[in-house]
C-alpha cells in the first residue's frame, strides 16, 4: 500500500480491497469528506446480504464510529499530506489498517460516511459467521496487547513469505 501511495500522483489516496465495490458517487463523497477532515472511510455492507451479515455489517460500522478505527474493508481514504505526516502504513503483516487508523486518529477523527461500500462475504461464509467474528476479535485483542503482527497473520491464515 505504501508502494501504491508512492506511485500515485494525486493528493487523495484511497485504499480499497480487491473484493470491495465503491458506491457510484464515491469520488464526490470522498472530496466532500476530505474538505472537513484529513481522512475517513465508508460504511460497509457485506454481501450476500443475509440477516446475520447485515447485523455484522451494522456492528462493524458502529464499532468504527465509536472507536475511530477503520478497517481495510471500509475503503479508507486520506489526504496525501496526512498520510505522509504519519509515515504511511506501518510495515507489518496484518492489522496495518488498524495501526494507521490509530496514527491518523492522533491528527483527527475519521469522517465516517454513511454511503456503503459492498464487500464480499466469502471469508465469513467459508469460515463460519461466529467463528470468523471470534477470530477477528481475538486477533484485534492480541494486536492491542502487543502480539507480533507476523504471528497474527499466520493465525489469520496467511502463509509466511519466504525467498
Amino acid at each position: 500500500m505504501n508502494a501504491g501511495a508512492a506511485a500515485a500522483k494525486g493528493d487523495i489516496l484511497l485504499f480499497l480491497h480487491a473484493d470491495t465495490e465503491l458506491p457510484l458517487n464515491a469520488c464526490d463523497a470522498i472530496r466532500r469528506a476530505l474538505s472537513k477532515r484529513a481522512w475517513g472511510r465508508f460504511d460497509i455492507r457485506i454481501e450476500p446480504a443475509g440477516m446475520a451479515l447485515r447485523l455484522i455489517s451494522r456492528l462493524m460500522n458502529l464499532r468504527s464510529r465509536l472507536t475511530g478505527i477503520a478497517t481495510g474493508d471500509q475503503a479508507l481514504f486520506v489526504q496525501r499530506v496526512a498520510f505522509e505526516k504519519v509515515g504511511g502504513f506501518p510495515d507489518i503483516a496484518l492489522m496495518e489498517d488498524v495501526a494507521i487508523s490509530k496514527l491518523l486518529k492522533r491528527e483527527c477523527r475519521p469522517e465516517c460516511l454513511s454511503q456503503q461500500v459492498i464487500t464480499s462475504g466469502r471469508r465469513w461464509e467459508r469460515g463460519g459467521l461466529l467463528a470468523t467474528v471470534l477470530l477477528m476479535w481475538r486477533l484485534r485483542i492480541k494486536f492491542f496487547l502487543g502480539v507480533d503482527a507476523d504471528r497474527l497473520a499466520v493465525e489469520y491464515g496467511y502463509q509466511p513469505y519466504r525467498l
